[in-house]
């Protein structure tokens, strides 16, 4: 292959990916991580396209000059000046040096500040009380316990808009990666250990949930539904799977544990005390009264 050929291989690449997302911040395409339904997961739409920004002032003048470089000194264009024994220009190495060192502490200070701006285990500022979810990665689904309301779900959770939500995550399976792309933050869950994620959404909404981590032969079915829904609507909705006869205890639990693919929605009017603590300890030693591990204090 010729590098002309190359060069207009990567040309083509470039466009593609310059058109894919000019087509999305036009409304063309859903990319859930660049559709952001909360405050989080604006600032890191805000994050990804600063730094996208930055590095083409880099990438799109070496393509640029790769292209006309393979023009000017191509084989038939004896016009070209031959300069074999130049090998050094100081002015040139100064751009070439200069130019990236400057975007690189740019885009370190803008990621420092942003990411602990940003810290998942740090609890939203908000006049509203955060909604506590408790979440168990199971092989291969999503266990949700609503510790203030007795209530559990299997493969969707429910939360009101407009207030926070405090993810308290844990696996019972191989480690895992809680992720609700439209609302942000990406945080794994394993097991013997407890983390925390707040998220918020501010406005009603059905988003896709997935493992962002995989996990074994399940891991393409493990996703869940995230719905935000109105006050009013949300409390509807705890009342109404308050009404359902289904005990969730640790029997029920251990038989959920089992690997199991695509397991349709499931909902628990009546959710055992201290079932994710029981998921928690289950791996510390038979006689260990230690607390619950948590990965970082809030």
């Amino acid at each position: 292959m010729s590098t002309m050929s190359r060069t207009s291989i990567f040309l083509v690449l470039v466009a593609v990916g310059l058109v894919s997302l000019l087509a999305h911040l036009s409304g063309g395409i859903d990319i859930q991580i660049l559709n952001p339904q909360g405050p989080i997961a604006l600032e890191q739409k805000r994050l990804i396209i600063t730094a996208v920004l930055l590095m083409l002032i880099v990438v799109v003048p070496v393509y640029v000059l790769a292209a006309l470089i393979a023009w000017k000194y191509r084989a038939t264009n004896t016009d070209a000046p031959y300069t074999p024994d130049h090998d050094h220009d100081q002015r040139i190495e100064i751009v070439w040096w200069t130019i990236p060192l400057l975007i690189i502490l740019t885009l370190g200070t803008i990621t420092w500040k942003t990411t602990h701006a940003l810290d998942p285990f740090r609890p939203l500022d908000s006049t509203v009380s955060p909604v506590t979810i408790q979440v168990v990665a199971l092989n291969w689904k999503w266990l949700f316990i609503y510790p203030e309301y007795g209530i559990a779900t299997v493969n969707y959770v429910a939360f009101p808009e407009d207030t926070p939500v405090s993810f308290h995550i844990t696996a019972d399976a191989p480690m895992n990666s809680f992720w609700i792309p439209s609302l942000g933050s990406q945080i794994y869950a394993m097991a013997g250990m407890s983390t925390r994620l707040h998220l918020l959404a501010d406005q009603p909404g059905t988003y896709h949930g997935l493992s962002a981590n995989w996990s074994g032969e399940g891991f393409s079915g493990m996703k869940f539904i995230a719905q935000s829904l109105s006050r009013e609507d949300f409390d509807s909705w705890v009342a109404a799977v308050r009404q359902i006869s289904s005990v969730f205890d640790t029997g029920e639990y251990d038989l959920l544990a089992l690997p199991s693919s695509h397991t349709p929605v499931r909902y628990f009017g009546h959710a055992q005390p201290g079932l994710y603590d029981y998921v928690v300890n289950k791996y510390m030693q038979p006689h260990d009264t230690m607390p619950v591990r948590v990965l970082h204090d809030e």
